[in-house]
């Protein structure tokens, strides 16, 4: 693989000699090399296939563009999508045999038409058995009491937030993994349907068909739920539903695109969810990021800037012993084989959990700003997402760089 400033040193292959093993070994390179995403990417003389690793993006190749329609093509057949279709897009679903692991991966399928061709999007679901317990979330103690506490509730709204990419859903799949689905009647609504649960009722949205969110949400509360989790909360309608259905006794668990825990309640007020039925509904939000872990073979011990020493004092001292941040030790990274040329291999995840308590409820009332609730949060000790960053940093899981670029 190559870094993107090497984009114009990479030789464009002239023919693939056998198209099918080929696109099997860019399945394999990405789910070796714990790729998210994979993007197939018509240009004016030439087909990019580039990887998504860790919020970066990697080249995986560049191939003439005589190969698209076999490529494309043969990425339609497997998603089973229309091949004759190059004017709209489409979504479909990939099943892939890692035999490495003996296992399916499934593959999530996108295309998109574009002035060149139709561009592909694919997202790796792997499954992952570590998801079963809560260490895998990476939570910092105090964050970890607090999701624990709050994971005890019968009823309520629990929201995960930040930008596509942070693997909010994979949070969604470990919060319903945590309750026994022979003990609670426990359904979602998926778009699509990531990972299977069993003796979880899992459906998917059919837009095309009138099968929204908000249409299944006011279907689902005469099932007799317990659980309930919506993959995404889009529009005022489903966020009203999620509302009302967590007021009348469930367990409401869902995503929304936010840039902070504080922002996704002002989020959803613009939503037009009234201000009372949100301080009486809400219970928890957590917003994570998916960062890059530091590699533990080649990490070497790294002395911050004075900008850097500055901003981490800003952030630290408040919640820390130490007077001084100089006293603190912090880690780079130096190249290695482990690395995969990125330096990094490994992800964790860094997040800022805010519990809806009293204090907040006159502040949702009088619909005050996501800064003016932060302010008053971090009073409460909410740990902010930087400053959950900067933890990790000096507990060497992840560099002061990575950290400071949330700011």
């Amino acid at each position: 693989m190559y870094k993107t400033t090497e984009i114009d040193q990479i030789e464009i292959k002239k023919n693939l000699w056998d198209t099918i093993t080929y696109i099997d070994s860019i399945f394999i390179s990405s789910i070796e090399s714990q790729t998210s995403d994979i993007h197939i990417e018509p240009l004016k003389e030439a087909l990019l296939i580039r990887f998504r690793q860790d919020g970066d993006f990697v080249i995986f190749d560049k191939i003439h563009r005589d190969n698209i329609s076999a490529v494309i093509t043969r990425l339609k057949v497997l998603a089973k999508v229309k091949i004759d279709e190059n004017k709209k897009p489409q979504d479909g679903k990939i099943v892939f045999y890692y035999e490495a692991e003996d296992m399916n991966v499934d593959i999530r399928f996108s295309s998109f038409p574009t002035t060149y061709g139709e561009k592909i999007v694919m997202r790796i679901l792997k499954p992952d058995e570590g998801l079963t317990s809560i260490d895998a979330l990476w939570l910092i103690d105090v964050n970890l009491v607090k999701v624990r506490e709050a994971l005890k509730s019968k009823y309520w709204i629990i929201l995960v937030s930040w930008p596509t990419g942070s693997w909010k859903s994979t949070t969604l799949f470990w919060v319903l993994k945590n309750y026994n689905p022979l003990e609670y009647n426990i359904s979602t609504l998926e778009d699509p349907i990531e990972y299977d649960i069993e003796y979880v009722h899992q459906s998917q949205v059919r837009p095309q068909i009138g099968y929204t969110f908000s249409a299944w949400l006011k279907s689902l509360v005469r099932q007799d739920p317990d659980i309930i989790m919506v993959g995404e909360i889009r529009d005022e309608e489903t966020a009203t539903l999620a509302v009302e259905a967590a007021l009348t006794g469930h367990l409401v668990v869902s995503t929304i695109h936010t840039n902070s825990a504080p922002g996704t309640v002002q989020r959803l007020i613009n939503m037009w969810v009234e201000p009372f039925l949100l301080s009486s509904a809400m219970k928890m939000i957590i917003s994570q990021r998916l960062w890059k872990r530091i590699c533990s073979h080649c990490k070497t011990e790294y002395t911050p800037t004075i900008a850097e020493s500055k901003m981490i004092a800003r952030y630290l001292l408040p919640i820390v012993e130490e007077e001084n941040v100089e006293d603190i030790t912090f880690y780079h990274w130096a190249w290695c084989e482990k690395c995969w040329d990125s330096w990094y291999k490994w992800r964790l995840w860094i997040h800022e959990v805010l519990i809806i308590e009293d204090y907040l409820e006159p502040m949702i009332l009088a619909k005050a700003s996501a800064n003016e609730m932060a302010e008053e949060a971090i009073k409460h000790w909410m740990i902010t997402i930087v400053q959950d960053g900067l933890i990790k940093a000096t507990l060497w899981d992840t560099t002061v760089e990575e950290a400071l670029k949330l700011i």
